[in-house]
C-alpha cells in the first residue's frame, strides 16, 4: 500500500467540510451559495479521491449515504428514553383545559408559563443517534419503547447530516434527535406522475409513502424516494446543557439539523391561539402535510415538575386541525375485496376537491357503519379526509332526499370469485372464504408457501407476484403443476434459480399436519390453533367433517374459530382445490403424537435471533416432535428462551421476567443434538 501524502489527506478533509457546509446551506437554511453544477464538481472530486485511496473512506463521508446492500429483515432497537405519544385537543376549549391543568399541576404563575409551538407533521416519527458528532444509529418510533433499526435507510436522506457541524455548536458525546420523515407535496405529485406514465399504481398519500420508503429492506429504493426530515426534539444528550425546548430548536439548527422555520415561543395563550390560526390559514400553501400544531411547555424544569402519564407527557399537547369536509353525491356503492379477503363498501362519488385533492371514492367502512348512518345510493353526503388522508362519508343530508335513493344490500357471494362470504359473530367485516380468490391470491399463496406453511424456501413475494400477474398460478394448488419453462417466463429468472424453486415447491409436498392446516389460511387459525387441530383430529379429512358444535367441544376452540373452519371446508371451490393438491402429490399426513416422554415434554419455548445449526422452522419442528410447545412471544408461562445471533426484544423481556435463556450450544445439548 502506497503512503498517502498529508496534502491528499488534507484535500479530502477540505472537500468533506465544503460539501457538508453546502449541504447545510441548501437543506437546512435553504440559502445555497453555489450552483448545482459547482456542488457536483466538488462531490465528484471527493468520489475520485476516495476511489483512488479507499483507506481514506469514513462512514460519515458524504459519499457514503448509500453504501449497504439489502437486508433480510430489520433488527429491533430499544429507545434510551421512550418516544411518547401526545394527548390531543380538537378545539380551543380543549387547549384551554390543557393550559389550566398545566397551571394547576405546576403551581406556577401564568406569567412564567411559555409555550414553544410548532407545526405537527404528518409523517413517520424517527430517532437518530450521533456519537461524537457522527451519525451511528437510526430507528423508527415503533411502539414508543421499541422501534426498528433503519440506519442505512435514514443515511440516504440528504436533510439528515452524516456528521454534525462543529464550528458553530459544541459537539456532544451523545445526541439523540427525534424528528419526522416526510415527502414534500410537490415531490409526491411528481413521483405519482412518473408512476402513472409507467402504468404503475399510484401512491395513496405522502405520509404512507414516506413510511413505506423508510421501511424498505433495500436502501437503494429508499435513496430513490424524495424524502426529507424535520427535527422537533431530542432524547438523551451527554456533556451538553440545554434548559428549554426553544434552546433545543436553535441548537439543532446550529448543529446542521433541519428544523422547521414556522415555530414560535409564545408568552400567552392568546399567542398560541393566533399561531394555530395562522398555520391553519397557510396550511394549504405549505409544501408538506400538516394535521395540527404541537404545544410544549418550554422550560425543562417545569416539564420535569409536570411529569407524564404512561404513554404521554403532561407538558405537551397536539392541537389538531379540523378535518377538511365537502358536500357531494353518492352515485353508486361498490364492494372492494382486500388482500386479506375483507369486503369493504366504497361510495362512488360525484368528483369533489377536498383539501386540494380531487376525491371520487370514499370508504363506508362496513355494514354496521352504513346502517348507522343510513347511507343510500343517490344521497347527498358530507365527506372528509379522515386524518387528512383517507376519504370517508361522515354524514347523510337527509333533508335533501327525493325518495329515489336506493338502499344497498351486501352480497352473499364474493364479487371477485363468487365464493361464499362470511361475517362471524363479534366481527364487523364480511370476508371471502375462497382460497383462490384473485383479490387475495398473492397473499394466500405467500402464506401457503411461508415458513409456517409448507416452507417453500426461496419462493418470495416478488416471485409470487410475477406468477400471479403472468397467469401461471390461479390458486395455491397450481404451484405443484409449474414446470421450468413456466418459470423461465419470469423476469431475472435463470436455469439454476428455476430448478431451485421447483425443488423447494416439491419439498413442500412432504409436510406435517399442523403446517398443512396453517398453510390453508383458514380464517382465525394461526400456528398454535393448527397444532391444536392436528392433535385433536389427526387428519384433514377428519377435520373437514366436523360441525361447529363438535369443534367447540375442544378446549381452546371457540365459536368464531369453529365457524371459520366449518365455512372453509363447506365451500365447494376450496374442496376442489384440496383435491387438486392431492392429485399433484401433496401429502395429506396423519398426525402422530409424541408417545415417548422427553425432558421437555409440555415445556413452553420461545426462539429469538438466528441459529447457526438450524433454521427457525427446523428448531420449532424438533421441539414439537419432542412434545414441547413453541410460542411467538414471551410470557410468564414461558419455560425457556433460545437465544441466537442478533436477538430481538424477546431476550430483554425474558431477562425482565427471570426466564431461563439458552445459547445455541446449550439448546443443542438439551435436545440431544
Amino acid at each position: 500500500m502506497s503512503k498517502i501524502s498529508p496534502e491528499i489527506k488534507r484535500k479530502v478533509e477540505e472537500l468533506r467540510e465544503k460539501i457538508n457546509y453546502h449541504n447545510y446551506l441548501y437543506h437546512v437554511l435553504d440559502q445555497p451559495e453555489i450552483t448545482d453544477a459547482e456542488y457536483d464538481r466538488l462531490f465528484d472530486q471527493l468520489v475520485q479521491l476516495e476511489k483512488k485511496y479507499p483507506e481514506l473512506v469514513t462512514p460519515d463521508s458524504p459519499t457514503q449515504r448509500v453504501g449497504a446492500g439489502p437486508l433480510t429483515e430489520f433488527k429491533t432497537i430499544r429507545h434510551s428514553l421512550p418516544m411518547l405519544s401526545l394527548n390531543k385537543a380538537s378545539s380551543q376549549e380543549e387547549f384551554l383545559d390543557f393550559h389550566s391543568r398545566v397551571l394547576e399541576l405546576s403551581g406556577t404563575d401564568e406569567k412564567r408559563i411559555k409555550y414553544a409551538v410548532e407545526p405537527k407533521f404528518d409523517g413517520l416519527a424517527v430517532e437518530i443517534v450521533y456519537e461524537n458528532g457522527v451519525f451511528t444509529l437510526g430507528s423508527t418510533r415503533g411502539d414508543g419503547i421499541i422501534g426498528e433499526d433503519v440506519t442505512q435507510n435514514l443515511k440516504t436522506i440528504k436533510t439528515i447530516p452524516l456528521k454534525l457541524l462543529s464550528k458553530s455548536a459544541k459537539v456532544p458525546k451523545l445526541l439523540e434527535i427525534r424528528g419526522e420523515v416526510i415527502i414534500p407535496k410537490k415531490d409526491f405529485e411528481k413521483l405519482n406522475k412518473e408512476r402513472e406514465k409507467k402504468g404503475e399504481p399510484l401512491y395513496a398519500n405522502p405520509r404512507n409513502t414516506a413510511a413505506g420508503s423508510v421501511r424498505q429492506l433495500d436502501p437503494r429504493i429508499t435513496a430513490a424516494r424524495p424524502l426529507g426530515m424535520f427535527a422537533h426534539g431530542i432524547g438523551l444528550l451527554e456533556n451538553g446543557k440545554l434548559s428549554s425546548h426553544s434552546e433545543i430548536l436553535k441548537y439543532l439548527k446550529q448543529s446542521g439539523i433541519r428544523v422547521n422555520e414556522n415555530w414560535k415561543l409564545c408568552h400567552t395563550v392568546e399567542e398560541v391561539i393566533n399561531f394555530y390560526e395562522k398555520i391553519l390559514e397557510i396550511r394549504d400553501k405549505l409544501d408538506y402535510e400538516l394535521d395540527g400544531i404541537v404545544i410544549k411547555v418550554d422550560d425543562f424544569a417545569l416539564q420535569n415538575k409536570l411529569g407524564g402519564l404512561s404513554r404521554s407527557p403532561r407538558w405537551a399537547i397536539a392541537w389538531k386541525f379540523p378535518p377538511q369536509q365537502e358536500q357531494t353525491q353518492i352515485l353508486d356503492i361498490q364492494v372492494n375485496v382486500g388482500r386479506t379477503g375483507a369486503l369493504t363498501p366504497v361510495a362512488i362519488l360525484k368528483p369533489v376537491r377536498v383539501g386540494g385533492v380531487e376525491v371520487r371514492r370514499a370508504t363506508l367502512h362496513n355494514e354496521d357503519e352504513m346502517n348507522k348512518k343510513d347511507v343510500r345510493i343517490g344521497d347527498i353526503v358530507i365527506i372528509q379526509r379522515a386524518g387528512d388522508v383517507i376519504p370517508e362519508v361522515v354524514q347523510v343530508i337527509k333533508a335533501n332526499r327525493t325518495g329515489k335513493e336506493k338502499k344497498f344490500k351486501f352480497p352473499d357471494r364474493c364479487p371477485v370469485c363468487g365464493s361464499k362470504v362470511e361475517r362471524l359473530e363479534g366481527e364487523a367485516t364480511y370476508r371471502c372464504t375462497g382460497i383462490a380468490c384473485p383479490a387475495q391470491l398473492k397473499e394466500r399463496i405467500s402464506h401457503f408457501a411461508s415458513k409456517g406453511g409448507l416452507n417453500m424456501e426461496g419462493l418470495g413475494y416478488k416471485f409470487i407476484e410475477q406468477m400471479v400477474d403472468l397467469g401461471l398460478v390461479k390458486d395455491p394448488a397450481d404451484l405443484f403443476y409449474l414446470e421450468k419453462k413456466d418459470l423461465m417466463k419470469m423476469e431475472r429468472m435463470g436455469e439454476k434459480l428455476a430448478s431451485n424453486l421447483l425443488k423447494a415447491i416439491e419439498n413442500g409436498k412432504k409436510t406435517d399436519l399442523p403446517h398443512l392446516i396453517y398453510a390453508l389460511g383458514i380464517r382465525n387459525v394461526g400456528e398454535h390453533m393448527a397444532q391444536v387441530l392436528a392433535r385433536e383430529f389427526k387428519s384433514i379429512d377428519s377435520l373437514a367433517k366436523r360441525k361447529p358444535e363438535e369443534l367447540t367441544e375442544i378446549f381452546e376452540i371457540g365459536p368464531i374459530v369453529a365457524q371459520s373452519i366449518y365455512n372453509f371446508f363447506h365451500d365447494q371451490k376450496n374442496l376442489k382445490i384440496l383435491e387438486k393438491m392431492k392429485k399433484a402429490g401433496l401429502v395429506f399426513p396423519i398426525h402422530k403424537e409424541v408417545t415417548k416422554k422427553t425432558p421437555i415434554t409440555g415445556k413452553f419455548f420461545v426462539l429469538t435471533g438466528g441459529l447457526a445449526s438450524f433454521s427457525r422452522d427446523e428448531a420449532k419442528r424438533i421441539l414439537e416432535s419432542m412434545g414441547a410447545r413453541v410460542a411467538s412471544s414471551v410470557s410468564k408461562n414461558t419455560d425457556f428462551v433460545v437465544v441466537g445471533e442478533n436477538p430481538g426484544s424477546k431476550l430483554a423481556e425474558a431477562q425482565k421476567l427471570g426466564i431461563k435463556t439458552l445459547k445455541e450450544e446449550e439448546f443443542k445439548k438439551l435436545i440431544g443434538k
